[in-house]
C-alpha cells in the first residue's frame, strides 16, 4: 500500500519547505497536513493534485513507486562464485551497471585469478589477508603486495594476481570500468 504522508514529508523536505511553507503554498492548514503526513487523515484527488504542485512534482512522479537507491549492501546481498583455487564475491550487486565494481578475491594456496585482458580503465586492490603477486604479463614483471599494501594500475595490458604461499590470501578489488 502506497504512504502518501510519508511521501509527502519526503518531497516536503526534499525541497526544504517547512510545514507552514506547504501550507502558505497550497492554502492548507499546517495542522492538517501535519496529519497528512501522519496518515491521520486523507486528501481528496483535488487536495493532493494541489500539494503535489506545490512540490514540485505531478501525480504520475507524486506516486512513482521506485524504489530508493540502495547504498548500503550487507554480505547477505554478495553473490559468491566458487571455482577451483578462487572464491570471488561480488559484494555490490548488479555493480556491472556502475563505474566500477568492487569483489573480494580469495585465492587458495598456489591459486590465481582470472587472466584480466587490457581495457580501457584502472585497477585497485587492497591485500585484507596473505600475499599476492601482481603478474603484468606484456610487461613480464611480477609485484609482491603483501596485507595492508595496495596495487593500483592502469589496465592497458593482459594481468592477473597468483598467490604462491601456502595459506588463503584475501583481496578487495575494485576495477573501472567494471571487469570481472
Amino acid at each position: 500500500m502506497f504512504d502518501i504522508g510519508n511521501r509527502i514529508r519526503q518531497l516536503r523536505i526534499k525541497n526544504d519547505l517547512t510545514l507552514q511553507e506547504l501550507a502558505s503554498r497550497t492554502e492548507l492548514t499546517k495542522g492538517f497536513l501535519s496529519q497528512l503526513e501522519r496518515n491521520l487523515t486523507s486528501p481528496s484527488l483535488q487536495t493532493l493534485e494541489d500539494i503535489a504542485e506545490a512540490l514540485g512534482v505531478t501525480m504520475s512522479e507524486f506516486f512513482n513507486n521506485e524504489k530508493e537507491e540502495k547504498i548500503v549492501f550487507t554480505a547477505e546481498d554478495a553473490f559468491i562464485a566458487e571455482e577451483e583455487d578462487r572464491i570471488i564475491r561480488w559484494i555490490v550487486p548488479n555493480a556491472q551497471k556502475n563505474a566500477m565494481e568492487p569483489i573480494i578475491l580469495e585465492l587458495s594456496p598456489q591459486g590465481e585469478s582470472e587472466m584480466i585482458r587490457p581495457h580501457d580503465g584502472e585497477e585497485f586492490g587492497y591485500v585484507l589477508e596473505g600475499s599476492v603477486k601482481l603478474v603484468r604479463r606484456t610487461a613480464e614483471k611480477e609485484y609482491t603486495v603483501n596485507k595492508g599494501e595496495v596495487f593500483y594500475l592502469k589496465a592497458d595490458e593482459t594481468h592477473y594476481l597468483k598467490n604462491d604461499s601456502e595459506q588463503k590470501c584475501f583481496v578487495l578489488w575494485i576495477s573501472t570500468p567494471p571487469a570481472f
